[in-house]
C-alpha cells in the first residue's frame, strides 16, 4: 500500500490550519454547517478514488486509507464517515454483495476469497451498528468498470486473442501491469461476467476464463467443443515447448562432442553423438504430433470458419423469403403492364401539350392575304424624304400624247456636236400645257449631262 509521501497529493496538504480541519471528525448533523460537511467530503472522496487509480486498484479498506493518508503521525478520524456516505450515494459496494450482484457461476471459485471477511460487517449490521470494521473491503463501482475495460482490450490485443477461453493464470500474468493485485482482477472479471462478456468456470481443477469473440454480442456458454479446442492448444504449446527444448539438447550434445573431439576423447564424442541422435528423434515425432495438432486446429477453425458463412447464408435465404412473401411473377407482369399502359397515356399528353393550339381556318386566311398586301408595297422606308409617291396609275390621254411626241432615247454612242443638241435642247424647251418652263443650260453642261 502506498503512503502519502508516494501518492500525488493536493496543494492544501501542506496547509497544516486547512489539514486540521480536514482531518477532524464530521459533524454528526450536516445540517449544522452544510458547506463544510460538504467540501469535507468531496475533498475526501476525491482523494480516495485518486489513491485507488495511482495503485491501480479498485478495492477501498479503511485500514489501508488510514495508512495512506497519515500525515505527521496523525490518520483523518472522518474516514469511516466518507466511506458510509459514498456507500449510500452508491459509488462504492461491499465485495460480497458485488459478487451476489453476478451469476452464480461465479460462487464455487470465489466464495472463499470474498464471503469471508464480510461476515463481520453483516453482523455489525444487524446488530444496528454503523461503524466501519477496518478490514472491510469495498468495490469502487465506477474504476471497476474501467478496469474491466482495460482487461477486456489487453485480451483483445495479446497472442491469445484468437483463443476463446485462457486460464486464469495466464490471465494473471497478462494482467499483471494493470492490476495491482489478484483482487482487482477478480472485479474485473466479475465486472465483465456481469456484462456479458466473460464466463469463468473450473475444468479439471483448473479456472478457466471464456471470453466474448468479435461479432458476437455476449459471450456464449461452455461447452464440450471449446473445452476440446481448448486441451488441443494446450496440447500444442506443451509439444511446443518440449520440441525446443530438445533441440536445445541436440545442440548441447553437439557441441559436447566436438569438445571431447577435440580432447581426443573419442569414445565419449561417440555416446555423444548417439544421445544426439536420440535426442533429435524424440523431437522428429513430437514435431509429427505437434504438426498433426495444429492441422486439427486449423481444421477446426475453417469449420467454424464454415458455420458462421452458413448461418449468415441462412439468414440471407430466410430474409429474402420474407422480403419476396407477396411477390409473384403475375403480379410483377400487371404491374409491368400498368407502367407501360402508363408511360403510353403520359407520352400522348405530352404530344397533344406541345402541338398547341391552332387558330381557326378564316383567320389563316385573312393572315395570308395581309402578309401578300404588305409583300406587294413599294417600301417606303427606302423613298427619299419630300419626293412624291411614283404613281401605279396610267397617264390618261394628255400624258401618252406627251410621250409619244418625246424621242426615242439613244441606243448607241452619243456622238453629237454642240450645235445640235442645243437645237435639240431649244426645241424640247418649247412651252407645253402641264410643263413649265425650263431655264436655260449652257452647251457644255449639257453635253456633259448627255454623256
Amino acid at each position: 500500500m502506498s503512503t502519502a509521501s508516494e501518492m500525488s497529493l493536493p496543494p492544501e496538504w501542506e496547509d497544516d490550519e486547512r489539514m486540521n480541519f480536514m482531518f477532524s471528525e464530521f459533524k454528526e448533523n450536516r445540517d449544522v454547517n452544510t458547506s463544510d460537511w460538504d467540501s469535507r467530503m468531496d475533498f475526501w472522496t476525491a482523494l480516495v478514488v485518486r489513491s485507488c487509480r495511482q495503485r491501480g486498484s479498485v478495492i477501498v479498506n479503511l485500514q489501508e486509507l488510514n495508512k495512506s493518508f497519515q500525515r505527521k503521525e496523525k490518520t483523518p478520524l472522518g474516514l469511516p464517515t466518507v466511506i458510509q456516505s459514498m456507500a449510500r450515494c452508491g459509488k462504492i459496494q461491499r465485495e460480497s454483495e458485488f459478487a451476489a450482484s453476478v451469476d452464480c457461476g461465479w460462487v464455487s471459485w470465489s466464495v472463499g476469497m470474498l464471503l469471508v471477511k464480510p461476515l463481520k460487517w453483516t453482523f455489525s449490521t444487524l446488530l444496528g451498528s454503523n461503524r466501519v470494521p477496518l478490514e472491510e473491503s469495498f468495490v469502487h463501482l465506477g474504476l471497476v468498470k474501467e478496469k474491466a475495460a482495460e482487461v477486456l482490450k489487453l485480451y483483445q490485443s495479446s497472442e491469445f486473442s484468437s483463443c476463446s477461453i485462457v486460464s486464469y493464470q495466464e490471465l494473471c500474468a497478462l494482467s499483471s501491469d494493470i492490476c495491482a493485485d489478484e483482487s482487482t482482477l477478480c472485479m474485473a472479471l466479475l465486472q465483465l461476467q456481469k456484462d456479458k462478456q466473460v464466463i469463468v468456470s473450473l475444468h479439471e481443477g483448473e479456472k478457466i476464463v471464456k471470453f466474448c469473440q468479435p461479432g458476437q454480442e455476449r459471450v456464449s456458454p461452455v461447452c464440450d467443443i471449446d473445452i476440446g479446442i481448448y486441451q488441443l492448444q494446450r496440447s500444442e504449446k506443451l509439444l511446443g515447448e518440449r520440441v525446443q527444448k530438445l533441440s536445445l539438447e541436440a545442440d548441447r550434445c553437439k557441441e559436447e562432442a566436438r569438445t571431447l573431439l577435440r580432447e581426443e576423447k573419442k569414445s565419449q564424442a561417440l555416446r555423444c553423438l548417439r544421445s544426439r541422435k536420440r535426442v533429435e528423434k524424440r523431437a522428429d515425432s513430437l514435431f509429427a504430433k505437434l504438426e498433426t495438432i495444429r492441422g486439427i486446429l486449423d481444421r477446426i477453425a475453417q469449420s467454424q470458419t464454415d458455420k458462421m458463412v452458413m448461418q449468415a447464408y441462412q439468414a440471407g435465404v430466410a430474409a429474402l423469403r420474407l422480403s419476396l412473401k407477396d411477390v409473384t411473377v403475375e403480379r410483377a407482369e400487371s404491374l409491368v403492364d400498368q407502367i407501360q399502359e402508363l408511360c403510353d397515356t403520359q407520352d400522348e399528353v405530352n404530344q397533344t401539350i406541345s402541338s398547341g393550339v391552332t387558330a381557326a381556318d378564316e383567320d389563316m386566311d385573312e393572315l395570308e392575304k395581309e402578309l401578300e398586301a404588305l409583300l406587294d408595297e413599294p417600301e417606303a422606308a427606302g423613298r427619299p424624304s419630300g419626293l412624291p409617291a411614283v404613281p401605279t396609275t396610267s397617264l390618261g390621254p394628255s400624258g401618252e400624247h406627251i410621250l409619244s411626241r418625246l424621242p426615242d432615247a439613244p441606243r448607241g454612242h452619243l456622238n453629237v456636236s454642240a450645235d445640235v443638241l442645243e437645237e435639240e435642247l431649244s426645241r424640247l424647251t418649247l412651252s407645253e400645257p402641264g410643263f413649265p418652263r425650263r431655264k436655260a443650260t449652257s452647251p457644255d453642261k449639257r453635253l456633259e449631262a448627255a454623256q
